[in-house]
């Protein structure tokens, strides 16, 4: 099953590069990073061995997380025109840029393989009953999903506001974070290692939320979006880097 649902997401992403191609629209990888998070989920939900109460609990929890998160993205980026940071990438890469889209493509899908480990973790653990823990991780998880809902929200209708254009967003949650959106989906990735607590390769997922902050915070997460957000906002972006905490909401810094 595992190396079934590596080749599901290569298949996956193979097709949106197909796409791309086409309508020039590199976003579509986004959405379907999250698509093959979500799908692999269930897949191991669905087809491993481990006790029925933890497969729907992980089906829930990742399945439901990254297929609304497939869902949200969709909306929009098939409604606007390619994302600036793709956008830059085509132009920065000229003629080759949908070579170098394909092997970016295909390393989502790997990426989003790897990520779903937890999943499969947890999919073929055996429990006998549920535990308090079980149930720490679908409140957290709960929990983390109504905050990225709300965060969602705000962006999508500060955006919506023409008289917004070229501004930035600092209403609700994101006057205390640049990213809470960021900071919600880190915070979920805890449950899966409450999750599986007591289960064989249990104790290797509490690495999960590192690797998620790692990406998040340094490497493909905020460092993109914030470049993005300063060629298109300048210096009004610059001063709210200056006041406002970059992921864990917080107050403003004079």
């Amino acid at each position: 099953m595992l190396w079934l649902s590596l080749f599901i997401a290569v298949a996956v992403m193979f097709a949106g590069w197909i796409w791309q191609c086409r309508q020039q629209n590199a976003g579509i990888v986004d959405v379907l990073w999250a698509f093959n998070l979500g799908l692999i989920a269930i897949i191991y939900a669905v087809f491993s061995d481990g006790s029925v109460m933890l497969r729907v609990l992980i089906a829930i929890i990742m399945g439901g997380w990254y297929l609304r998160l497939s869902w949200h993205l969709a909306r929009r980026v098939l409604a606007e025109p390619e994302d600036g940071r793709y956008r830059y990438l085509r132009q920065h890469w000229g003629e080759n840029a949908d070579q170098n889209l394909l092997w970016f493509f295909l390393a989502q899908a790997i990426l989003a393989w790897l990520l779903a480990l937890p999943a499969w973790v947890i999919a073929n653990g055996n429990i006998e009953q549920l535990q308090p823990q079980h149930v720490l991780a679908l409140l957290l998880a709960l929990g983390a999903f109504v905050g990225v809902n709300i965060a969602d929200q705000q962006l999508h209708a500060f955006r919506s506001d023409p008289a917004n254009k070229g501004k930035v967003c600092e209403t609700g949650l994101w006057f205390y974070s640049r990213h809470p959106n960021y900071f919600f989906e880190w915070l979920h990735w805890f449950s899966y290692p409450i999750l599986a607590i007591g289960l064989n390769y249990g104790a290797w997922l509490w690495l999960a939320p590192l690797v998620m902050l790692a990406f998040l915070y340094f490497i493909s997460g905020i460092p993109y979006t914030e470049q993005q957000a300063l060629r298109s906002r300048g210096d009004a972006y610059r001063r709210y880097q200056q006041t406002t905490s970059p992921f864990i909401p917080w107050r403003k810094r004079s």
